[in-house]
């Protein structure tokens, strides 16, 4: 067993995993975090993306032991004192879900691609950027509105933007 500790949703953790654990699994069975999926285990189709020290990751091929001292932020870590976050509002405001099994992972991928991207996204870039995740119910037109409303409502000063990697 090796002893991995992280911040996970703001609070210091650590656990001890084999090392063969993946972050996933850390999260969901460790820390009983279960918004975070498990759908294909190939990392196709994004149900488990999470931030890892503020970048979308998929947590299904990812080690725990190598994100030991990283900060992971789960889909339960963007609500704050009650309130959704405005990405999270923008999915339920325009029916972005239907079974809602991906859309933990296609929030996560939606607020990542607005800190990499801006607060103006056509659909063309939206749908372009969610190449990595998939919803089995849905033909995304309503997943595509809520991204672009809550992209435009992350711009109004609720959340703050990360700059793209050069």
């Amino acid at each position: 067993m090796t002893t991995v500790s992280l911040t996970v949703n703001g609070k210091a953790v650590s656990a001890n995993v084999d090392p063969r654990t993946l972050l996933v699994q850390l999260l969901r069975e460790n820390l009983r975090l279960t918004g975070t999926h498990v759908g294909c285990d190939t990392s196709q189709c994004g149900a488990c993306v999470v931030h890892l020290d503020g970048k979308a990751v998929k947590s299904c091929t990812t080690l725990a032991v190598a994100v030991d001292g990283a900060s992971v932020t789960t889909i339960e870590g963007l609500a704050h004192d009650g309130t959704l976050h405005p990405m999270q509002e923008a999915f339920r405001e325009h029916h972005g879900l239907q079974c809602g099994f991906c859309t933990p992972g296609m929030i996560m991928a939606a607020v990542d691609m607005v800190n990499r991207r801006g607060h103006q996204l056509d659909e063309k870039t939206i749908r372009e950027d969610l190449d990595g995740n998939i919803c089995r119910c849905t033909g995304y037109h309503n997943i595509v509105k809520a991204i672009a409303a809550g992209a435009e409502a992350m711009g109004k000063g609720a959340a703050p933007v990360r700059q793209a990697a050069e």
